[in-house]
């Protein structure tokens, strides 16, 4: 049986081959252009790392045997809040204490990916208070939200924004119940903020089934989208061409190799340009990462401590 949505371990108030991660921007605010990684083909290659327990160097701790490429092409930090004031009935983006340290700690926590090749993107949750993406009140809040997020990414020097619309718990604090214009608004105010820049879609919840609005379809100003359900296989719901979707979808360590490896064959069978993994921790995780580079990029991965 898959495992619904995300088997996190996480506390409730805390709560992409290279050439083609190149693709999207220099890396920012350090002034220097990234390192070119080795030549490497194949799909685009993501993992999400929980920072409550795990440090986002790991990402960069895997290379391919066979020409010592990058195993992944973009790291996501798990996960900044979108939290509700109930002061001034406002979203606002949080930071619990362990993403925060690693925002304050860019030069050495994000940084070092970054100078690998590798594209660094914060996640954004929902925190059971109320707020999502999916519930603005009008164009003016999700446009005023979409800076707090183009302008986190520029001060702290980062390749993009994830969307992941789980846990809003929408309607708690008298918040509203998802709308059809809400997430549109804050995408095409996203993407207008900035227009070089990575925006993912963890396919979940409320917003994800809200892309179009008076004839309005965000599916385009999305870079990527997922399936959220992990060892599974399932296309996304989204306009988007094939070598921007990974329909599968697994944990590290806790899905089997054997069925890492068959959605990774079934990835290049059929086409697809994205393979989606989470949370990969601090232990040697070579043998559950080679179960999907083998068949991906036809080597075995190489863990560097």
């Amino acid at each position: 049986m898959f495992t619904p949505v995300r088997s996190r371990v996480r506390r409730a108030a805390l709560a992409l081959s290279a050439v083609a991660a190149l693709a999207f921007g220099a890396t920012a605010a350090t002034g220097a252009a990234a390192a070119p990684a080795p030549a490497k083909q194949g799909p685009t290659s993501v993992a999400y790392v929980e920072v409550n327990n795990n440090s986002m160097l790991n990402v960069g701790k895997y290379t391919l045997a066979n020409g010592g490429g990058n195993v992944f092409d973009v790291a996501v930090i798990f996960a900044a809040n979108i939290n509700y004031d109930t002061g001034t009935k406002t979203a606002q983006l949080s930071f619990n204490e362990n993403v925060q340290r690693v925002l304050d700690n860019a030069a050495t926590q994000i940084r070092p990916l970054q100078q690998k090749g590798i594209k660094v993107v914060l996640s954004v949750l929902g925190n059971h208070q109320g707020a999502g993406f999916a519930n603005f009140p009008s164009q003016q809040a999700a446009s005023a939200f979409a800076k707090e997020l183009s302008d986190t990414v520029a001060k702290y020097g980062l390749d993009g924004i994830d969307f992941d619309d789980e846990y809003a718990e929408y309607g708690n604090n008298g918040t509203g119940q998802p709308n059809d214009s809400s997430f549109v608004h804050l995408v095409t105010a996203l993407r207008a903020n900035m227009p070089d820049k990575i925006i993912s879609l963890y396919n979940i919840g409320p917003a994800a089934s809200r892309l179009s609005y008076g004839g309005v379809d965000v599916s385009s100003k999305f870079d990527y989208a997922w399936n959220p359900y992990y060892g599974t296989w399932q296309v996304p719901g989204i306009g988007l061409p094939k070598s921007k979707l990974s329909p599968a979808a697994v944990e590290i360590g806790g899905t089997s190799q054997s069925t890492v490896a068959d959605l990774a064959r079934r990835t290049v069978s059929e086409g697809y340009g994205v393979y989606l993994t989470y949370n990969l921790d601090g232990t040697d995780r070579s043998a559950d990462v080679s179960a999907f580079t083998k068949e991906l990029y036809g080597s075995d991965a190489v863990y560097t401590p």
